[in-house]
């Protein structure tokens, strides 16, 4: 029962950064279909599903090497990402490039989000962790922070108008920006 729990603390500490990015999502896509935040959801949920059990079958070394250098991959992807998004908010509507609905931006997002995890999995396989179990919790915690995060982005964003951009943009920059932090201090 205990491994359980800790299971669920890690999946919920994971999924910061995707309930975070969700939100964004929302924020800048206010019409939003179910079928669409399923889609981003799943993306989101593949990555950070799939980085864990890279980690566990990579073992020691790769955590290693990732531990160095993953923070800075993170924060440059969610920073140029971030500042795109609030430079197309002063570019016309037909001028704007980056569409959070857009395969390529969700496996962009889905990497940022989910570096972490490769170092987590390292430390599923240290202490002998269940990795099914532990993928299926992280992969469904996942999938709910981000269907939870569009939900709440959507529905502020009639109240805040169109430029709410800017905030998703400086969401995914604090994002990096804290994950830097973190990994530095």
């Amino acid at each position: 029962m205990s491994q359980i729990i800790e299971l669920i603390l890690i999946a919920i500490g994971l999924s910061f950064d995707t309930f975070a990015v969700s939100i964004s999502t929302g924020l800048t896509n206010n019409k939003i279909r179910f079928i669409q935040g399923v889609k981003v959801a799943l993306v989101l949920a593949f990555f950070q599903t799939l980085m864990p059990l890279i980690g566990w079958l990579g073992g020691i070394q790769i955590g290693r090497l990732m531990s160095d250098i993953d923070h800075w991959i993170a924060f440059g992807l969610l920073f140029l990402l971030g500042v795109k998004m609030i430079a197309d908010t002063f570019k016309k509507e037909e001028e704007r490039k980056i569409n959070p609905m857009m395969l390529s931006v969700l496996i962009y997002l889905g990497l940022a989000t989910s570096i972490d995890a490769l170092v987590v999995g390292v430390s599923l396989a240290l202490i002998s962790t269940d990795i099914y179990l532990a993928l299926a919790v992280i992969g469904f915690t996942t999938f709910m922070a981000a269907m939870i995060g569009m939900l709440l982005g959507k529905n502020a964003t009639g109240k805040l108008g169109r430029n709410i951009e800017i905030l998703g943009g400086l969401i995914l920059i604090g994002i990096g920006a804290k994950i830097l932090i973190e990994h530095l201090s």
